[in-house]
């Protein structure tokens, strides 16, 4: 009797070493979440994502700033009336043939343009309102922008 008394102590103590390694594991873990260490944010890409054939070729977001750089794939002329990101937005009367890049700055003169502050992450919905040349439609493109204010 004594003997199998030795043999679930010794279990005992090898479960609790191991349990007090993983409980300490586990805290080392939750603090450097806690910290944001381990944030995916910042191992994240930046992207610049609209509907195919309308190209959101590059991108910079400043504090009080954005500019998009957008080439026209679609095959017909249009003209972008108006571009909206996060709180930015611009109208514009601007054409684009296809296959031509256009340079877009919204700067918030008619309305306040607040991206953050700099090294901070950003983003925002990109809403683009267009008009095709040939058929006079209105349309509306969709999209997002994941980068750092710079």
């Amino acid at each position: 009797m004594l003997i199998k008394h030795k043999k679930s102590q010794a279990a005992m103590e090898f479960l609790m070493t191991y349990g007090w390694a993983i409980l300490v594991v586990l805290a080392a873990i939750a603090a450097l979440a806690y910290f944001g260490v381990l944030s995916p944010e910042k191992f994240l890409p930046e992207k610049c994502i609209l509907q195919p054939g309308i190209a959101c070729v590059s991108h910079k977001v400043e504090p009080t700033q954005t500019t998009l750089i957008i080439s026209n794939g679609l095959g017909r002329t249009i003209t972008v009336t108006k571009i909206v990101v996060g709180s930015c937005d611009e109208n514009f009367d601007v054409e684009l043939q296809s296959g031509v890049d256009g340079t877009f700055v919204m700067d918030g003169i008619a309305a306040a343009c607040s991206n953050g502050a700099q090294k901070e992450k950003f983003k925002g919905d990109i809403t683009l309102s267009y008009t095709e040349k040939d058929t006079g439609l209105t349309k509306t493109s969709f999209g997002n922008l994941n980068t750092k204010v710079e």
